[in-house]
């Protein structure tokens, strides 16, 4: 059993054997274990545009996710797994998180002291219609092997519509799970 944190409630996690998801309405912050975790933590604070849109009235404070990504954080470090975010994430900065490396796991001096290690993945080796470039954090005993190839002639990202952006392909669902039940 893992537990899937941070998920759509109509997402790919929901309803596969082996998974317990946790999507808004169970409000993933209040995950206590015991299972490993695959975490999906809101990005929108973190990324380029936090602040909001450039042609909006609205203005946002960067990392104002409602606790979110540090739950998610502390859930990993706690039982183990992985958080995906978008590459560039700011979250890696505001909380230490070892920078990602595009060829692998980084290292053995790139862990930071709960032996979490960071990696950037392009979603596109995954089945995602665009590059999608992806850091992920993991505290696990064993770091496998990915995808590490880049696929840099895919789609941007931007040109995609909103429920495509943020689509996890099942194939790197997959993998994501296979990573935490190791």
């Amino acid at each position: 059993m893992i537990a899937a944190l941070f998920v759509a409630s109509d997402g790919p996690y929901v309803g596969l054997p082996g998974v317990d998801a946790w999507d808004v309405e169970r409000d993933a912050r209040k995950y206590r274990g015991p299972h490993r975790v695959v975490a999906h933590p809101p990005c929108k604070r973190w990324g380029n545009y936090w602040y909001g849109s450039p042609s909006g009235p609205e203005r946002f404070t960067l990392g104002d996710d409602d606790g979110c990504f540090a739950s998610a954080l502390w859930a990993v470090r706690t039982f183990g797994g992985v958080i995906e975010h978008p590459e560039n994430s700011r979250a890696w900065e505001w909380f230490g998180l070892p920078r990602p490396s595009h060829i692998g796991w980084g290292w053995s001096n790139q862990r930071d002291h709960y032996n979490g290690r960071s990696c950037a993945v392009a979603q596109g080796r995954y089945g995602h219609p665009s590059r999608k470039m992806t850091w992920l954090y993991a505290v696990l005993p064993q770091f496998p092997s990915m995808d590490w190839r880049d696929c840099a002639n895919m789609k941007p990202v931007e040109h995609l519509d909103k429920r495509e952006r943020f689509i996890t392909p099942l194939p790197f669902r997959d993998a994501l799970i296979e990573m935490v039940s190791q």
